[in-house]
């Protein structure tokens, strides 16, 4: 059972440690080499939402669970009978805080606590953003996940150095529309690279 899966009234920003002054790398997927072992990021593309001089965090945008919308719903006791959305599935957006949801939306809208990344793209954590979605009134666009990745103080420019990742402007129809298991490969090609042709001691873009 999830419990307490958004975090009513509490700030994303005060949520995660680091997530402050933007830089860069925010609004940027950040896409993981062949070389890259670690399987909690093996094949994986990352949507960059904020990065800072204190690190970096990031929602995995290409790994599911066995859960679907309407599951999570169902568990805060949001009734799903109106919305169309109850399918949809729930991403495992990274490693840290894996009871914790984050939504990914746009248009931004005023919810009770979201970060936005772009003048249209957001964030939520608040309960609010899942009873529109069950009301059928929420964001056009959404991406529920359960937890999130993130990255210490220098970590994240550090693996961008060694060459542990591709990065470059993320792109909307990759983040809502692609299929699943073709964003890995889409992402990359949208920076002109064909991730099944190269080795780790390829470069970022």
């Amino acid at each position: 059972m999830i419990e307490a899966v958004l975090a009513c009234g509490v700030r994303l920003q005060d949520t995660i440690p680091g997530m402050n002054d933007s830089t860069a790398f925010s609004n940027h997927f950040l896409i993981a080499m062949p070389s890259l072992a670690d399987p909690n990021f093996y094949r994986t593309v990352t949507l960059i939402c904020e990065h800072s001089s204190e690190g970096a965090m990031g929602i995995v945008i290409n790994r599911t669970t066995d859960l679907a919308i309407g599951d999570i719903l169902q568990q805060m006791g949001i009734d799903t009978d109106h919305t169309n959305q109850r399918t949809l599935p729930v991403y495992l957006g990274g490693p840290v805080q894996t009871n914790r949801g984050f939504v990914l939306h746009e248009p931004l809208g005023s919810w009770e606590s979201t970060l936005s990344i772009t003048d249209t793209l957001g964030i939520s954590t608040s309960r609010d953003i899942l009873a529109a979605i069950g009301e059928n009134r929420g964001p056009d666009k959404c991406l529920v996940a359960l937890g999130y990745a993130g990255w210490s103080a220098g970590q994240f420019e550090r693996e961008i150095a060694e060459n542990s990742w591709l990065n470059g402007p993320a792109d909307r129809d990759i983040l809502f529309s692609m299929p699943v298991e073709q964003r890995w490969h889409g992402a990359a090609k949208l920076m002109g690279v064909d991730v099944s042709t190269i080795s780790g001691e390829a470069g970022h873009a």
